[in-house]
């Protein structure tokens, strides 16, 4: 028998939140799974920039620029002609000082000769002493022989008399003879010394030449490095003084600085590979490696490093800065522009 005032029972629908929670909940794990396995090999930072050397270019004189040889932004080689200043007044001090190393070298010679023609006359004055000697050994061994035979009548008084005449005025010649030479000696001495002197002037003037040289080799500056001229700040007349910035040259090789913490340093090492990835170029990625470690941290080379001494100190975690080289050949290296920012990844563990 129907009941058929008895309401018909609808079936309940199954509640599908909790299934599609733990769907979403398993998905999360796994991604946080994923994350944790792939930031325990790795460390990173975004503390880092493209680093290169920036060489000032600066003046060693001062003068007018007469010509600028180079625009802004422009490549330049180690070498070139960048600017030229005035040279006038520094090619009349060259003249002029070679000028008057001409004179000190014709001196020189006037010394020389003298010094020579004194010499000579040294010795000449030598070969009188060693002749007036041989004079007198004559004539005292015929004094010596006329002194027996005046004895016996053998040879008149005269003759006695000229013998004895003639050894006197060889001994005096030999004394003659000896202070020409002593005078000789002596003027040979100044003659000597007035040579060193005008040599030792040579040396000064021929200084002063290679000085002169010099600054008029100031008055081109040339490139000491090749790279990209930036930074110009001088126009042509302008007057310069010695050791004003002229330009900037920044050389074309770079590389990666990057300031890790001191919680990350535990497993890095030079020879790893960081992938450095360039905001600039829409997070593009060019792979270096760690070639270096700074021997400091980063505030030990600030202005004013910390003292942890001073009685109120603040723990704060440290950076130390980390050199790593990049690949010139990269198609991405040739984009790159010191100071631009990057995020920097070292694969620590494999």
């Amino acid at each position: 028998m129907t009941n058929e005032g008895t309401p018909e029972v609808t079936p309940k629908k199954r509640n599908k939140a909790p299934f599609i929670l733990g769907a979403v909940l398993l998905v999360a794990i796994g991604i946080g799974v994923k994350e944790y396995m792939y930031y325990s090999k790795v460390e990173n930072t975004d503390d880092a920039q493209v680093s290169s050397n920036i060489d000032p270019v600066v003046t060693r004189i001062t003068n007018y620029v007469t010509s600028i040889n180079f625009q802004d932004n422009q490549p330049v080689t180690k070498g070139q002609v960048l600017v030229t200043l005035d040279n006038t007044d520094l090619k009349l001090k060259e003249e002029q000082a070679e000028a008057d190393l001409a004179n000190v070298q014709a001196n020189v010679a006037v010394a020389k000769a003298n010094a020579e023609s004194i010499e000579s006359a040294v010795a000449t004055a030598k070969d009188e002493i060693d002749a007036a000697q041989i004079t007198y050994s004559k004539d005292s061994i015929d004094f010596g022989r006329y002194k027996n035979l005046i004895k016996d009548g053998s040879i008149t008084q005269e003759q006695f008399d000229n013998s004895k005449s003639a050894l006197q005025g060889a001994s005096k010649q030999i004394d003659i003879a000896r202070r020409k030479y002593e005078s000789a000696e002596k003027q040979y001495e100044v003659a000597q010394a007035n040579l060193s002197s005008s040599q030792t002037n040579i040396a000064i003037k021929q200084s002063a030449v290679d000085y002169a040289k010099l600054q008029l080799s100031y008055a081109t500056v040339i490139a000491p490095i090749s790279g990209k001229a930036s930074k110009r700040s001088i126009e042509v007349g302008q007057l310069v003084q010695a050791g004003s910035p002229l330009l900037a040259i920044v050389e074309d090789s770079m590389w990666i600085e990057a300031n890790f913490k001191e919680t990350q340093m535990n497993n890095m090492k030079v020879g790893q590979i960081a992938d450095v990835e360039v905001d600039a170029l829409d997070g593009r990625i060019i792979t270096g490696t760690i070639s270096s470690f700074a021997g400091a941290t980063g505030t030990i080379f600030s202005l004013l490093p910390p003292d942890n001494a001073a009685g109120n100190f603040v723990k704060v975690v440290q950076r130390v800065p980390i050199k790593i080289t990049l690949d010139p050949k990269s198609e991405l290296y040739k984009q790159l522009r010191p100071g631009l920012s990057v995020e920097v990844t070292v694969k620590v563990k494999q």
